[in-house]
């Protein structure tokens, strides 16, 4: 008998998962409480309660070679780094090219997800759903929760002493949608994640002083990395990974802290994290450091109390005659239409087994879809995570017990803390959580066999960009045009770039980067040995 599947929300992660349970042989029916598919990336210019919200100008932070459907490239003319409207445009063809659209009935709320009465024998889930003020209630054999993260605003207002007393504006950065009404303001932005600082950069040309407060600092990256590539297909890649995780920790931390560095000093711009070994999410911005430097952004500690018409810092210096607070604090995760117990069942946290199963259920009927954050983008991600979920609804795969799923949850949140921080407990190494979900459907790339077969492809998969196309080229799912994706993946990101041809297109020299990683412990064995 086929399943039905409920998905809620129709942006990257709801696509991913009509299209993965279609794969799969079952049925879904996606709600979707606005007019279009795309979720965050389908700009809007007034925020609305229970849905996504972006600033007109915003780009992306991964590359296009790294942030498509696996089996979807986007087209070859295409930036690298892309405005909003290029993404949704992107989403929009890949739901009309794969049929997505039949499947998802928009300006549909869903109000409300409850256990059958005989959830312990059939797993079944009572959805519902709200359209034209008239309410339907549906049974399904599993759900799939794709709603994102960045829909209910974290505003921390009890945490700032003054605040309300304060006679100026204050609003989440989910609420601004450009810098024209703060022309000639005094603006303090309280955050400096990338919503914060993008935000911080935009205003710098036109009002009269921009501050950025933060807490413990970040670290600060550029998207045009070494030799002008785009960062993530340098930095994301197979090698980088197996060192990183194979090298001892405080060699690996004073790599990864020498090579942020490498573009500034952090420290002489106040940006320096507190605990600068921790491999938070950090905040790409190319202009931030030379804003800084032109003095129309400056960066302070936290804000310590507010008056009614200036902020007092840490430091004990005064931002005086302030017109707009923005805060740039981020988002909880909150799923109004569940039981609470059921996603955070362990101390009001979020407790997922791989950051999609919830491990208490007595049936593995419903996922979490496109919550984990990892340096890696949503799309890939979420195709990955879709396609293990269905195969669980479909028996096609099954889960561990209970008490080893905690054991594993316990086992990876002592790595988190380590390397990402308390506040981070979603977040995961990319390549290593990729590599974990595609192993449980056969789809995980066999590099060993890849250099006994195929060289040519084994060379670019482990020493080129882990671009998603290589958890689409064996497997289930297995898509026929991945090992020519992967081996045309550089003439995509180059060509957008040589618009005006000059010689010969220069790829990446990943052997010859080796040669220079493999030299420094031979240089420090002779230093050592000549002291000794």
């Amino acid at each position: 008998m086929v399943k039905r599947v409920a998905i809620i929300g129709a942006g990257v992660s709801g696509l991913a998962s009509i299209r993965c349970c279609l794969e799969e042989g079952l049925e879904p029916i996606c709600f979707e409480r606005s007019n279009e598919v795309g979720g965050l990336w389908e700009f809007s210019d007034h925020s609305e309660e229970g849905r996504a919200s972006i600033y007109k100008s915003v780009f992306t932070n991964s590359s296009k070679e790294m942030m498509c459907f696996p089996d979807f490239p986007y087209p070859d003319d295409y930036p690298n780094y892309m405005h909003q409207s290029k993404v949704q445009d992107y989403i929009k063809t890949f739901a009309q090219k794969k049929n997505l659209l039949r499947y998802i009935q928009f300006e549909t709320l869903v109000t409300s997800i409850k256990k059958c009465p005989n959830f312990l024998i059939t797993g079944q889930w009572e959805v519902v759903s709200e359209k034209d003020e008239k309410q339907e209630s549906t049974i399904f054999d599993a759900v799939m929760i794709c709603s994102g993260h960045h829909v209910y605003p974290n505003l921390p207002t009890d945490s700032f002493p003054g605040l309300d007393r304060f006679q100026g504006h204050y609003l989440h950065s989910r609420d601004y949608k450009g810098p024209e009404v703060y022309k000639g303001k005094r603006v303090l932005v309280i955050g400096l994640g990338n919503s914060g600082c993008d935000i911080a950069v935009e205003l710098s040309r036109l009002v009269t002083q921009v501050i950025i407060s933060t807490r413990s600092g970040s670290w600060v990256m550029s998207r045009v990395w070494d030799d002008g590539y785009p960062w993530d297909m340098l930095y994301v890649t197979r090698f980088a990974s197996f060192l990183q995780n194979a090298l001892p920790s405080f060699v690996s931390d004073w790599l990864y802290v020498k090579k942020m560095n490498t573009w500034f000093k952090h420290e002489n711009y106040g940006l320096m994290p507190l605990n600068s070994t921790l491999r938070k999410e950090p905040v790409f911005n190319d202009e931030l450091p030379s804003r800084i430097l032109c003095g129309t952004i400056t960066i302070k500690p936290s804000v310590k109390e507010f008056t009614e018409t200036s902020a007092m810092f840490e430091d004990g210096t005064v931002f005086e005659a302030i017109d707009y607070v923005i805060f740039a604090t981020g988002y909880g995760y909150a799923y109004p239409f569940l039981e609470d117990s059921i996603i955070k069942s362990r101390n009001n946290e979020v407790t997922l087994y791989k950051g999609i199963f919830p491990p208490f259920l007595e049936k593995p009927t419903l996922a979490v879809i496109g919550l984990v954050q990892s340096l890696g983008a949503t799309i890939p991600t979420a195709d990955l995570q879709a396609r293990w979920a269905v195969k669980v609804f479909a028996n096609s795969c099954t889960l561990p017990t209970t008490n080893e799923m905690m054991d594993d949850i316990e086992e990876k949140m002592g790595k988190k803390l380590k390397w990402f921080g308390q506040s981070q407990t979603l977040q995961t190494d990319y390549i290593t959580y990729m590599d974990e979900l595609g192993s449980f459907i056969g789809a995980k790339p066999n590099i060993p066999w890849l250099f006994l077969t195929d060289p040519q492809l084994a060379l670019e998969v482990f020493f080129g960009p882990c671009s998603p196309y290589q958890f689409r080229l064996m497997g289930p799912g297995k898509w026929d045009g991945a090992r020519n994706a992967i081996l045309t993946q550089w003439d995509r990101t180059l060509k957008p770039t040589r618009t005006r041809a000059v010689g010969e297109a220069k790829r990446p020299q990943p052997f010859y980067n080796l040669l220079k990683i493999l030299l420094f412990p031979v240089l420090l064995l002779a230093v050592l040995l000549e002291f000794y």
